[in-house]
């Protein structure tokens, strides 16, 4: 599985970004795809993941209520709508797939197998 994300940039406490991650290549038998981030001299972080198929989401309680995960199956493309931005949300964030991942191990980066190349999102005033 190859993926591409996108649409990081520059945006003041309080914006929105909305961040996109083309896939192709052998996607049969996703589980879960999801979305991490990884600030400067930080171990990478779960934000977000869904389901594939189902459609069910998940977040991290620091992004929950204010970042949405969804996907667009006819486009092959995963979303992270982000509003409400803060400072902290500042990192590197980095789209994966998975094919082995159980529910129990979604927010562990090592329970996904593929990852795009990240896109950096900055966020001050």
């Amino acid at each position: 599985v190859q993926l591409q994300a996108c649409g990081g940039g520059l945006v003041q406490p309080g914006g929105s970004l909305r961040l996109s991650c083309t896939t192709s290549g052998r996607t049969y038998g996703t589980r879960y795809e999801g979305w991490f981030r990884q600030a400067l001299g930080k171990e990478r972080e779960f934000v977000a993941a869904i389901r594939s198929g189902g459609g069910h989401t998940y977040y991290a309680d620091s992004v929950k209520g204010r970042f949405t995960i969804s996907r667009d199956n006819a486009k092959s493309t995963l979303y992270l709508q982000m509003n409400s931005l803060k400072p902290e949300d500042t990192a590197v964030y980095y789209c994966a797939t998975s094919q082995s991942a159980i529910l129990s191990s979604i927010r562990d980066p090592k329970a996904y197998n593929s990852w795009g190349q990240g896109t950096l999102v900055t966020v001050s005033s």
